[in-house]
């Protein structure tokens, strides 16, 4: 938890802490909170450093090639991961009031979940359970309409399709 904190803190991202309720500073229940901020600090971190398009590729490279030598060679590790990611991602991008109005935010969101689920699927067949990865594949199945789904409405939305 400290460690945690530390590391906000020297990312100049340390979240502002109520000195009445929190006089000690952060307690254990805040972990989960501390690590979201510490997380997007870093997404932050990375986004800026990797974004010109000349040196995109090489700061993509370096950031990928950092984060495959810390989760090491277990097959299962970096999948958990890459699942996790996606469904936070899916539900940062989720937006319920705009659905109808950006059906390519709403395609967006059950892209990443397809990918988290067809992923589970996997894992979940190289484990030896079946009926978990028929159920994460049942649910990919269902992202993948709603993708098609999103595409076609945005197409229909610019006009290049006739419904």
């Amino acid at each position: 938890m400290d460690q945690v904190y530390s590391a906000l803190v020297a990312m100049r991202a340390a979240p502002v802490m109520d000195p009445e309720s929190r006089p000690d500073g952060p307690r254990p229940e805040d972990r989960l909170r501390l690590l979201g901020a510490l997380l997007v600090a870093v997404e932050l971190e990375i986004t800026a450093a990797t974004r010109t398009d000349d040196e995109f590729y090489q700061g993509f490279a370096a950031v990928a090639g950092g984060w495959a030598e810390t989760v090491g060679a277990d097959a299962t590790l970096p999948s958990l991961v890459i699942i996790n990611r996606l469904q936070r991602t899916a539900v940062q991008m989720m937006r319920p009031e705009d659905e109808e109005e950006r059906p390519g935010q709403a395609a967006s969101v059950a892209a990443a979940m397809a990918g988290a689920d067809l992923l589970a699927a996997q894992l979940a067949a190289d484990h030896g359970s079946r009926e978990r990865a028929r159920l994460a594949l049942n649910r990919g199945e269902g992202s993948l309409a709603n993708l098609v789904m999103g595409m076609h409405v945005l197409r229909f939305n610019l006009g290049d399709v006739e419904d």
